[in-house]
């Protein structure tokens, strides 16, 4: 039975993390959220004050569609992110994150400004613990 990874994160994963899934984790298969849900994920309203009913798209779909012992990686918003690291858990989940290594390289450009960009290259992933 393949293992399967659940992608609830703000970005395409990259090729190094997907190597890395597959070498370190066993994954044999990708699934990403869809669109609909893609977007309630991408932009979860600052103003509310439970994001509960918000993510219970999200939730059922991961409910739903999700196995026990299936890795899902879940990265975002700290509360999103931590409400469902929590469901999960109640599922049986493996709920992982990915750690980066950032370096920062500062340009100086003709007209006096300086501008700092981050690049951020997969180092590994990292269970969530509970």
């Amino acid at each position: 039975m393949p293992t399967t990874l659940f992608l609830i994160f703000n970005h395409e994963i990259t090729q190094e993390q997907a190597i890395d899934a597959e070498n370190s984790l066993g994954v044999s298969k990708f699934v990403d959220l869809p669109t609909q849900l893609k977007a309630i994920w991408q932009q979860i309203p600052a103003e509310i004050d439970s994001i509960k009913a918000y993510l219970l798209p999200i939730s059922e779909w991961l409910s739903q569609n999700s196995k026990h012992g299936d890795f899902v990686l879940i990265q975002g918003d700290f509360g999103a992110v931590y409400y469902l690291v929590n469901l999960a858990f109640q599922l049986g989940l493996v709920p992982i994150y990915s750690t980066t290594e950032r370096n920062a390289v500062e340009t100086k450009g003709r007209d006096g400004e300086i501008r700092l960009s981050h690049i951020f290259r997969h180092v590994r992933f990292r269970r969530y613990k509970n």
